[in-house]
């Protein structure tokens, strides 16, 4: 019990200076961020593909920018989607700090970029009739992580302080996912939990694109660690984090006047999330790697 305790903690306390560094990193890239600089960059013909490359950067800060210039009307919504399914909030910093995940990480950015990007042109083409509200001279909508606005905060509660009580917050959830696996693999052991696999390679994806909506860096967190240690598949994970929007899921559905279309975007997003992980179970259980 002692070891499973001291192997969590030094595995947490490893990988917490790389957070920092990493969290301070995205602060100043999100800081330079806005849509005003940019005006029309999210609404031309490259939308999809710009939003999905953006998504693609750690954490949540650019899926709340997007959902905040899609409920101002200033985005379409298949780009919205290539955002969102192209996001994956805490999961490819935790992958890089864990060195035994880090392989899986370019397999994972190309899938979600070429999702992301496919279903973006799609469904703004099925769309096309969707009208854009004008862009106001003064806009200033910035990508700041998981929906903090920075107005009025000195750049050392910015670019420091922020970025170490974030860190912190990942830190303590990987130490209790850690925990909780430890004790798991000290009791039955990793071939028995590998052959209980939730709901198996078919059912599996759908399981997981549940736990990706929702709101929160610990969902992201426990997608990426039950990957690590093996509990789930390549296909479900990839499940999992294209629906793991973060805190963009909560900036949409302040807006209550708009439910309906809000549920419907929900749902959408879950069902290419899920089916996503299936055909890629699917294809590894055919080739024999699952």
């Amino acid at each position: 019990m002692l070891d499973v305790i001291l192997d969590a903690l030094l595995d947490t306390v490893k990988v917490f200076p790389f957070l920092l560094v990493i969290y301070i990193l995205i602060e100043f890239l999100e800081h330079r961020t806005s849509f005003a600089r940019n005006k029309k960059i999210l609404q031309g013909r490259l939308a999809p593909l710009i939003g999905s490359a953006t998504g693609l950067i750690p954490q949540c800060g650019f899926s709340v920018m997007a959902a905040k210039l899609y409920d101002k009307g200033l985005i379409r919504t298949g780009t919205l989607l290539a955002v969102f399914l192209a996001t994956s909030d805490e999961a490819f910093i935790i992958m890089l700090s864990s060195g035994t995940a880090a392989a899986s990480i370019m397999p994972i950015v190309v899938i979600k970029l070429l999702v992301g990007v496919g279903v973006g042109y799609l469904v703004n083409f099925l769309l096309s009739g969707e009208k854009l509200a004008e862009i106001e001279p003064v806009e200033e909508i910035h990508a700041y992580s998981c929906g903090r606005e920075h107005d009025g905060k000195s750049d050392i509660n910015v670019f420091l302080w922020e970025p170490l009580i974030h860190s912190l917050k990942i830190a303590f959830y990987l130490l209790i996912v850690n925990l909780i696996f430890g004790f798991i693999i000290d009791a039955v052991g990793t071939e028995k939990i590998a052959e209980s696999l939730i709901g198996g390679a078919y059912f599996q994806p759908f399981i997981t694109a549940v736990i990706g909506l929702i709101p929160n860096c610990a969902s992201s967190v426990i997608i990426t660690e039950t990957y690590i240690y093996n509990g789930i598949t390549f296909g479900s994970c990839v499940a999992g984090l294209c629906c793991n929007a973060g805190v963009g899921l909560v900036v949409l559905f302040k807006n209550t006047k708009k439910i309906k279309r809000n549920i419907l975007f929900v749902l959408a997003l879950y069902v290419i999330s899920a089916v996503t992980g299936l055909v890629i179970n699917s294809v590894l259980v055919l080739c024999g790697l699952l």
